[in-house]
């Protein structure tokens, strides 16, 4: 699959999220890269930044909180472009969900893990 198209998947993931939660999200860039970090290279996603629930006084100003998105491990995984279509979607919620404070355990129990 293309990059172009794989971007494609991610935009049309993120114009899935709801409105009045899209609404909140403050300071987050959502970005797709090739390949994860090479300490986790089967890794799909990663929030870097502070989550809205931990953010103070002292965030202002701060650069933008980064959601990235992995392509090249997420089409290892998947053995169709549904899969694909499906994977993203539950990565890209996974990771804006760290960015309203939820952790991986939650998400677990909610089916986003």
């Amino acid at each position: 699959m293309s990059r172009e198209h794989f971007e494609g998947l991610v935009s049309d993931a993120l114009d899935q999220v709801p409105a009045d939660l899209a609404s909140l999200m403050d300071n987050v860039v959502v970005l797709v890269e090739d390949e994860g970090p090479a300490s986790d290279p089967d890794l799909l996603g990663l929030y870097d930044g502070t989550p809205l629930t931990e953010r103070d006084s002292s965030y202002a100003g701060s650069m933008p909180d980064l959601i990235t998105i992995y392509r090249n491990p997420t089409l290892r995984m998947c053995e169709s472009d549904e899969e694909v279509v499906d994977e993203v979607r539950i990565t890209v919620v996974h990771e804006i969900a760290h960015h309203f404070g939820i952790d991986d355990e939650r998400l677990h129990d909610l089916g986003y893990a």
